[in-house]
């Protein structure tokens, strides 16, 4: 099997543990009545403490690499605490006050804001492309938000603010990844196990969810290990380690299974409406998604290196 195809079946994969993982997110706020401020530390910091024992036995010389150079260091922080940990919280405060797939799709927004980064950094207006898709994700967004019903809007304004947030956090640790893992030659799961460890205990002395009283039921412990394993776990290592064998430009695209996935399963799950404007707006962004893989947009990088990135 080829790089470029075990690393699309790789995103794909890790795409729809996200959507599941969201899904199951739903389902925790909506029934067993969890808060995202204490559901998002506690998953953090049990995948972290897994994948830190697997890494202490399997890449025992890597784990502590980073620690070793500043550079690496700010790029770790940068790629685990402002990227993977706040993705993950935004995430789901966005679910929570919403639904999965308005929190997916919402999510899917960070190919757009590469495009914009990465026109800031060039020092250049964006192309006609550019603009295009930056045009139907808005489009879309708008649709699946209101509905086709402007004079009422289906989603908070909170969880509107927060998928935004939770696509730039996306941008971050996708724009990233490609340093650590192909030219500093990082593995995937040493910045998982960091992402994780450091962004449970970030977030633990933000949220003090232990301050909560909260004691989930029998289903809300299997949620728990589903979102973990599911989202934590699987979705993450499967999704980085497909854009570091096809990049980050072709990775976005096969996150479209996200959205799909967690849209199809609330749906079926939830009995929530699926409208015509749902699908349009779907169909849109997927578009632009399309429409985003196929532009070749190179990051500035120090010394004669450039990196592809996403578009």
């Amino acid at each position: 099997m080829s790089g470029k195809i075990r690393g699309a079946i790789l995103c794909l994969l890790g795409a729809m543990c996200w959507g599941a993982s969201g899904t199951m997110g739903q389902y925790l706020f909506s029934v067993e009545k969890m808060d995202s401020k204490w559901l998002v530390p506690i998953r953090l910091e049990m995948a972290g403490i897994i994948l830190f024992v697997y890494c202490l036995v399997n890449y025992r010389d890597k784990l502590f690499e980073p620690f070793k150079n500043i550079r690496d260091l700010v790029l770790m922080l940068g790629y685990g605490i402002l990227g993977v940990t706040f993705s993950q919280f935004t995430y789901f405060f966005t679910i929570q006050y919403s639904s999965a797939g308005v929190g997916t799709i919402m999510q899917d927004l960070s190919p757009v804001l590469i495009l914009l980064i990465t026109s800031a950094m060039e020092k250049r207006l964006p192309h006609l492309k550019e603009i295009s898709a930056v045009v139907l994700a808005i489009v879309g967004v708008f649709l699946i938000v209101t509905h086709g019903d402007v004079a009422s809007f289906k989603v908070p304004p909170i969880a509107i603010f927060s998928g935004l947030a939770c696509a730039l956090c996306v941008s971050i640790y996708n724009i990233l990844t490609t340093p650590l893992t192909k030219h500093r030659g990082y593995p995937v799961l040493v910045l998982q196990t960091w992402s994780f460890v450091l962004g449970g205990i970030i977030m633990g002395l933000i949220f003090r969810p232990w301050t909560y009283y909260y004691v989930p039921t029998a289903m809300g412990y299997v949620g728990i290990a589903t979102v973990v394993i599911v989202g934590n776990l699987m979705a993450f290592s499967l999704y980085i380690s497909g854009v570091s064998e096809i990049g980050a430009n072709l990775g976005i695209l096969y996150s479209f299974a996200e959205p799909l996935s967690a849209a199809i399963l609330s749906t079926i799950i939830f009995k929530e409406p699926f409208t015509c404007y749902d699908a349009f707006g779907f169909v849109i962004i997927f578009v632009m998604l399309f429409l985003i893989s196929g532009l070749r947009i190179k990051l500035p990088n120090k010394g004669s290196q450039k990196q592809n990135s996403e578009a």
